[in-house]
């Protein structure tokens, strides 16, 4: 079996969808949930406009950049323009997300060792 490269992008097609740009915002992590505000308009780049048809439902930062073919860093990139505009909403992931109770825990494992 045969495995593909990761980036099949030509780098000078990245260097050009990219404008140069090669810093992004930390913020968006792979599972930050991406939702179009708005429909494309003419004039917009090829690319911004399959990101705003892909995100007409919240759509994770990795399914974008599957769908799209191009490296994380690139469509993080492009999001960032997006996120710039107000053309796009990114809801992120909870931070801290609630533990169970360590008393409810403890009662399940006991239920479980009384089966």
């Amino acid at each position: 079996m045969s495995r593909k490269p990761v980036d099949t992008g030509a780098p000078d097609r990245l260097y050009t969808v990219t404008g140069g740009r090669s810093s992004v915002d930390d913020t968006l992590d792979l599972v930050t949930l991406i939702v179009a505000e708005c429909q494309p308009t003419s004039g917009m780049q090829s690319e911004h406009v399959s990101i705003l048809d892909l995100c007409q439902h919240p759509t994770s930062v990795v399914e974008i950049s599957a769908e799209l073919g191009l490296p994380i860093m690139v469509v993080r990139i492009l999001l960032g323009d997006l996120l710039d505009t107000g053309r796009i909403t990114a809801r992120h992931p909870p931070v801290n997300p609630s533990l169970p109770d360590p008393a409810l825990l403890k009662e399940v494992l006991h239920g479980l060792r009384n089966l």
